[in-house]
C-alpha cells in the first residue's frame, strides 16, 4: 500500500454564509487516528442537505471547519483500541465528520465493510441517507403492511429511498414533490399516489385518496411550508415525522393541538437510532441486504469533483436534484 503523504486536498470553511465559503484546498494536514479510529483514503463522498445546515450556520459548530458527514474509501491505517474487526485494506463506508477530502480519521464504532457486491460509490451514496430512510420506518413510526403514508420530497435523496422501502414492507404510499418529472420518479419507485403541491392542494387529494381516513404517518423532511397540512391530513392517533427543514424550521406551535386527534409529533435524527455498534451493524446490514437483494435502488444525481462542491451545494440548495449526490474524491 501506498505512503500516507502529509497533505491533502480538501474543503474547508472559515466562517459560515453562502457557497462563496468553501475554499478548496491542496494542502490540509492529513490527520491521524486515533483510539478505536481508522483513517481512510476516501474515494466518494456524500454530499447531505445537513451540510448546508452546517454550512449557513443553522447548525452551530466550530470553526475552521471541513464539512461532511459519511464517505467510503479504504483504510489506510488503524489506531489503538477496539476496532471491531476492521483493518488495513478493507473497504468501508462510515459516518463521521470532515469527510469533503482526501483522508479522514473514522470512528470504528460507525465505520462498515461494504460487501462486495456492491458497486464503487453506492456505500456512500446509500449510508447517510438509507439509515435514515430505514430508521424512520422502523423506528420512528413502525410501518405495517397496508398502512396509509405521506412522503413529502418523495423523489429527493431519503424521499426515494423511503418510497421504495415502504413498497417493499407493504404500504400505501403517497407521495408529494414539486414537477411532473419528479412526480413521475418518486411513482416508478413506489409511490402509488402522487401529488404535485405547488399546484394541487395537498389536503383535499389526500383525503381524497385515503376516503376521508387520512395517513397513519406523515414523513416530512421540508419543515415548515408542509407543517400545517401534516397535522390535518394525519389520522387519528396517527404520526408526524418531522426530520429536516428545507423550506425553513417549523416554527413554534401550541401542543394542546395534538389532542385533537392524538397525534404524535417527532423531530428524529439518525445518530440517536444508530447510537451503539449494535444498533449500527443492525441496521447497516439490513440497508445492504436491501441494495443487494435489489429492493433499493440508489440514484445517483451526479458526482462532482472536489472542486466543484460550490455547484453542489447549489444544486442541492435549489431542490431541483433527484437522488443522491457525491464528490469524487
Amino acid at each position: 500500500m501506498a505512503s500516507i503523504p502529509s497533505t491533502m486536498k480538501g474543503v474547508i470553511i472559515e466562517k459560515t454564509g453562502g457557497v462563496e465559503v468553501l475554499q478548496y484546498k491542496t494542502d490540509l494536514p492529513v490527520p491521524k487516528p486515533g483510539d478505536g479510529q481508522v483513517l481512510v483514503k476516501n474515494e466518494f463522498a456524500g454530499i447531505n442537505y445537513i451540510d448546508v445546515y452546517f454550512r449557513t450556520g443553522l447548525y452551530p459548530a466550530p470553526k475552521p471547519e471541513i464539512l461532511g458527514s459519511e464517505a467510503e474509501g479504504q483504510i489506510v491505517s488503524t489506531g489503538p483500541g477496539e476496532l471491531h474487526n476492521l483493518k488495513t485494506g478493507d473497504r468501508v463506508a462510515y459516518m463521521g465528520k470532515s469527510t469533503y477530502a482526501e483522508y479522514s480519521v473514522a470512528n470504528a464504532v460507525k465505520t462498515a465493510v461494504v460487501p462486495s457486491d456492491i458497486a464503487p460509490g453506492i456505500g456512500a451514496a446509500s449510508l447517510l441517507q438509507g439509515l435514515t430512510a430505514l430508521t424512520l420506518i422502523r423506528e420512528s413510526y413502525f410501518v405495517q403492511k397496508d398502512d396509509w403514508v405521506l412522503v413529502h420530497a418523495a423523489a429527493g435523496g431519503v424521499g426515494l429511498l423511503l418510497v421504495q422501502l415502504l413498497r417493499a414492507v407493504g404500504a400505501r404510499v403517497i407521495g408529494t414533490s414539486s414537477s411532473r418529472e419528479k412526480l413521475e420518479l418518486a411513482k416508478e419507485n413506489g409511490a402509488e399516489w402522487v401529488i404535485n403541491y405547488k399546484e394541487e392542494n395537498v389536503v383535499e387529494r389526500v383525503k381524497e385518496i385515503t376516503g376521508g381516513e387520512g395517513v397513519r404517518v406523515v414523513y416530512d423532511s421540508t419543515g415548515k411550508d408542509q407543517f400545517e397540512n401534516d397535522l390535518e391530513v394525519v389520522a387519528r392517533k396517527g404520526t408526524i415525522v418531522s426530520y429536516g427543514n428545507s423550506s425553513g424550521v417549523v416554527p413554534p406551535f401550541e401542543i394542546k393541538r395534538l389532542g385533537a386527534k392524538n397525534i404524535k409529533v417527532l423531530r428524529p435524527t439518525v445518530f440517536n437510532y444508530i447510537y451503539t455498534r449494535e444498533e449500527f451493524e443492525k441496521y447497516t446490514a439490513e440497508l445492504f441486504g436491501f441494495i443487494t437483494k435489489g429492493k433499493l435502488n440508489i440514484k445517483v444525481h451526479e458526482t462532482y469533483p472536489l472542486e466543484d462542491v460550490a455547484r453542489a451545494h447549489t444544486d442541492i440548495e435549489s431542490r431541483k436534484t433527484t437522488g443522491k449526490l457525491l464528490l469524487k474524491l
